[in-house]
């Protein structure tokens, strides 16, 4: 039976794996600059020399500043999604066993978020300067961070009108929580990890967790 030759990739063609790996650095890379800098101060030439390619290699996988600033932000809600969704969905699977069964997945759906945010300080160093520009950049929020909030929210909504806890105002539980905990983020980018207060913050989270909605 004679055997088809793998086609040849063309000269100086990168196969897809290397492109996907060229795309995933530039972003990774860009992520870091817009948070620290915010997206006026980065240039693609700044980003192209932090990644080590050229201004043409961003161009190519990503588009010009404005795409490249949103792709980041599609990045960070993928990880986050991924980080926080098989917990949302435990905890929506355990609303029928009751406040005994969701309270604790409550609690552990902090503990996955602070250790998110604790492992990608940079994701919240991003938001924070794209909410200092509320009026820049329109639609990120609501593609990339009302989605998981909403989830949240409405889990807390369902949990409300089935009598396991009392939350009235979902909405705003869900962004107060979040805000004080971006907040510990904030120091970690700025100052690196301290084991004393990363305690401190999770002890702050599940005791409002508690205050707010029982024990668990």
């Amino acid at each position: 039976m004679e055997q088809r030759e793998t086609p040849r990739r063309g000269p100086g063609r990168p196969r897809r794996d290397e492109r996907a790996a060229t795309r995933e650095s530039i972003l990774l890379v860009a992520v870091g600059l817009f948070a620290r800098h915010g997206f006026a101060a980065v240039s693609l030439r700044q980003v192209a020399e932090a990644a080590g390619v050229d201004v043409a290699t961003v161009h190519h996988h990503t588009g010009g500043k404005a795409a490249l600033y949103e792709a980041c932000f599609g990045v960070v809600f993928a990880a986050e999604r991924a980080a926080l969704a098989p917990v949302l969905e435990d905890a929506r699977l355990a609303l029928p066993g009751g406040a005994d069964a969701v309270l604790p997945v409550l609690h552990r759906l902090v503990d996955t978020f602070v250790d998110f945010l604790e492992a990608h300080p940079e994701n919240t160093g991003l938001w924070l300067r794209r909410w200092l520009d509320p009026a820049g950049h329109e639609g990120l929020d609501e593609r990339y961070a009302a989605p998981l909030y909403g989830e949240v929210a409405r889990l807390l909504a369902a949990a409300d009108a089935a009598g396991i806890l009392h939350e009235p105002a979902p909405h705003t539980a869900v962004r107060s929580l979040i805000w004080a905990l971006h907040a510990h983020a904030v120091q970690v980018l700025h100052e690196g990890p301290d084991a004393d207060r990363q305690r401190a913050v999770r002890t702050f989270a599940h005791r409002w967790l508690r205050r707010m909605y029982g024990a668990a």
